[in-house]
């Protein structure tokens, strides 16, 4: 394999940030959860409900994305570095799939997002540029985060909404599977009050992004 040179990584950084912004551009690695499932009708009431919360979903992907980024960027052991390039590549899946269903549904995504993905990458190079065993405790914390709101999620979508569920069934899957590479990887457990900090921050997120 070429060795990527710091011209390589920018390109490449600069590709995944259209990527992930773009409406529509990123690709998905697998199908769709949601294919072949099919929606029991949904009221105007339920499908501005799971608009809102899928748009909450696809920002929560957007911040993923920009974590692993950020922290791919300044890791300090190579394995680590390409198993958070691993981690992202994954997570476009998770995105593409949440852009999709905001449009079968009728919706959007948040014009929140670059704002979002400017902060996460910046608080995933901080966690990188501090230590591997760090980093990876933040990517487990925040796995953690995400698996806690999908949970939330997968309760109070409107219960026709099927293939919406199809979708966080598989995307939980996958976080919790993210979350024990990052711990057995080495990754530090964080103190309970940093992850009700990071709680609080997610929060701010949910709130902005479900109707914005």
């Amino acid at each position: 394999m070429r060795h990527l040179t710091p011209s390589d990584r920018l390109i490449h950084q600069f590709d995944t940030v259209l990527r992930t912004l773009v409406p529509h551009a990123a690709q998905p690695s697998r199908p769709s959860p949601s294919m072949g499932v099919d929606d029991e009708p949904l009221d105007e009431r339920e499908r501005e409900r799971a608009i809102g919360l899928m748009r909450i979903n696809h920002t929560g992907e957007v911040c993923a994305q920009a974590l692993y980024q950020g922290q791919g960027l300044t890791a300090k052991l190579p394995d680590t570095r390409e198993q958070m390039e691993q981690a992202a590549q994954e997570e476009i899946d998770h995105l593409a799939w949440c852009d999709e269903r905001l449009e079968e549904l009728g919706g959007r995504t948040s014009l929140l997002n670059p704002v979002f993905y400017a902060a996460s990458f910046g608080l995933g190079a901080v966690a990188g540029a501090v230590g591997d065993r760090v980093s990876l405790g933040f990517v487990a914390a925040t796995e953690e985060q995400v698996g806690k709101h999908l949970d939330e999620h997968l309760e109070t979508l409107p219960a026709g909404d099927r293939r919406s569920r199809a979708v966080l069934a598989q995307m939980r899957e996958d976080e919790a599977h993210h979350e024990r590479w990052a711990l057995e990887a080495g990754g530090a457990r964080f103190p309970a009050p940093v992850k009700l900090g990071m709680r609080l921050m997610s929060k701010v997120m949910t709130k902005s992004v479900y109707k914005l």
